[in-house]
């Protein structure tokens, strides 16, 4: 169903072209970055639950989108993922790759200058006009303690919620798809983050599928303190959407995590989605 999506020397957004192009299931694209850059959606599966899995959404989180491909090769056994492996190409090419990835003059030196005029790129979170996409929600926006007012490499939350191309397509996305949870794969920590102020009865629902991710992948379930304006947040609080942060990779690894460095992160979570797919089939009549 798909071909091997890398190889050596290719960057992380033909990586996910080549997936897409290689995937015979049901697939779109969702929208277009901020340079123009195409975002993919791919589907695994078919029928109830419904998910959306998005991946890659800080730049410098580029490699989550290979965990993507490795959970297209397992599939799933019950319902449909629709897989988002590159929220943010623009960001993550920068961070993978330098200003390379920018062929317009003027952004260049835009970009350079939101970077203090640093040229290293590789640390970048946010998209190709300095804006931390997943700060860009509209859940509780504005208020998280580590949030800028200004265009910077991250935290910094736009000119108002959905203000950038890549957040208003996930956003229309995920209304028209309507999923019973989703998941957003970021780096590091080795965390789930589920909760955002929902309400008793959905605490009891969203807390007993977390408890079954953090079994199939060994992370504790933890709770991001201050954080808000994320899409995980937003499904929560705006769409009633049972949601999950996983952060993939131990804190002792340096960003940008490399391939070689994600075997680990590959192995606890390759069955993920299957796994949170099953617990949600077998425990929806209970809430």
């Amino acid at each position: 169903m798909f071909t091997r999506a890398y190889s050596i020397c290719v960057d992380i957004y033909e990586k996910t072209q080549r997936f897409y192009q290689s995937a015979q299931t049901e697939k779109r694209v969702i929208g277009k970055s901020v340079f123009g850059r195409d975002l993919y959606a791919v589907k695994i599966g078919n029928g109830v639950p419904v998910a959306i899995a998005q991946y890659a959404i800080h730049g410098r989180e580029f490699i989550t989108a290979e965990l993507a491909f490795e959970q297209a090769k397992i599939g799933i056994d019950r319902g449909s993922v629709w897989l988002i492996p590159l929220l943010n190409p623009d960001g993550c090419l920068l961070s993978e790759t330098g200003l390379s990835a920018v062929s317009n003059r003027e952004a260049r030196q835009c970009l350079l200058d939101i970077n203090g005029g640093n040229s290293d790129f590789s640390l970048w979170k946010a998209n190709g006009r300095g804006v931390d996409l997943n700060v860009n929600f509209d859940a509780d926006w504005g208020k998280g303690k580590k949030n800028v007012r200004k265009p910077a490499p991250e935290n910094y939350i736009g000119v108002c919620p959905f203000s950038e191309p890549e957040t208003t397509a996930l956003r229309n996305f995920t209304r028209e798809i309507r999923p019973d949870y989703t998941v957003s794969y970021h780096t590091k920590g080795e965390e789930i983050y589920w909760y955002f102020y929902q309400s008793i009865g959905a605490i009891a629902r969203d807390k007993c599928l977390a408890l079954e991710l953090s079994r199939s992948t060994g992370y504790p379930l933890a709770r991001a303190i201050g954080s808000a304006g994320g899409y995980k947040d937003w499904c929560i609080k705006k769409m009633g959407i049972t949601a999950f942060t996983v952060e993939v990779g131990s804190d002792e690894l340096l960003h940008p995590i490399r391939q070689l460095q994600q075997t680990d992160i590959l192995s606890r979570n390759r069955y993920a989605l299957r796994d949170l797919s099953n617990a949600w089939a077998q425990s929806r009549f209970l809430f």
